[in-house]
């Protein structure tokens, strides 16, 4: 591996911590950057399914301490055994539609064209959900029902188009079902741990014939790139949004889709 490559790994890693957790889609970046960086062939496809592995982790880490206590309480404590059922709820939507359109979604809506497209719609959706969410019912994530965590998995099963963003689908279906921001943006983090865990692991395993241990440097500095990375955007979102609403995220897919469709087709 050379150090072009290596670079690449940086970038690409960077660019999947900082994006995961923000309502800008990281699938979208990646897919752009990827064709940015000419780095497109199936090798690349199989690194850029590895880094979440990493954002995984920095999720795990920054909320070790109640992963901790919900695993041990499951099954003792009612409150443990609540959210990791909800948990399970919200992740069946996109577990079930995505293991029946994952081979349709691969083929057919992994380009720069869909992608451009979904951040233009996704950024008029956030804007729209911030008029009109209503009045926050739920201030924590252990307060949610077992209906309001099947309509965020609902909610967050439209983000297996490319460019949606899961986090954005999540956050706002959450909003607008009445999740204050601290929770929505919790519950977004916590849903992420099953889903992200479950499709990667279930790509990998579709590609594990493309693993090869010349690559174990490039795929570790992109972990650890993608690790760090979405830590601090983890730590960040949270303070952020306790002062801020979403629609700077609004702006910033309104103004990049169109440069995207304009790079790629001028």
């Amino acid at each position: 591996m050379d150090f072009i490559e290596l670079g690449k790994a940086i970038i690409l890693g960077v660019l999947e911590g900082l994006t995961e957790f923000l309502p800008i889609s990281s699938t979208g970046h990646l897919i752009i950057a990827n064709h940015v960086l000419d780095f497109n062939d199936e090798r690349a496809k199989v690194f850029d399914i590895f880094i979440q592995l990493g954002a995984i982790l920095a999720i795990v880490w920054n909320y070790r301490v109640k992963v901790a206590t919900v695993a041990r309480g499951v099954g003792r404590d009612p409150a443990a055994t609540r959210f990791v059922t909800n948990l399970f709820i919200a992740f069946l939507p996109a577990a079930v539609f995505g293991l029946a359109l994952h081979k349709t979604i691969k083929e057919h809506l992994f380009s720069p064209t869909t992608v451009a497209l979904a951040l233009i719609v996704g950024g008029i959706a956030i804007l729209l959900v911030e008029k009109y969410k209503p009045a926050p019912r739920i201030h924590h994530v252990d307060d949610m029902s077992m209906l309001d965590a099947l309509k965020v998995g609902l909610a967050q099963s439209l983000a297996l188009f490319p460019g949606v963003s899961r986090s954005g689908a999540t956050i706002m279906g959450s909003l607008m079902l009445g999740l204050s921001r601290t929770a929505a943006t919790e519950f977004s983090f916590f849903i992420a741990i099953p889903t992200m865990l479950a499709a990667t692991t279930y790509d990998l395993y579709k590609n594990i014939g493309l693993l090869k241990s010349s690559d174990v440097l490039l795929f570790a500095t992109g972990f650890v790139c993608a690790f760090a990375s979405a830590l601090l955007v983890v730590r960040s979102l949270l303070r952020y949004i306790a002062n801020h609403d979403f629609r700077v995220f609004a702006y910033y897919r309104l103004v990049l889709g169109p440069i995207v469709l304009l790079y790629f087709y001028w």
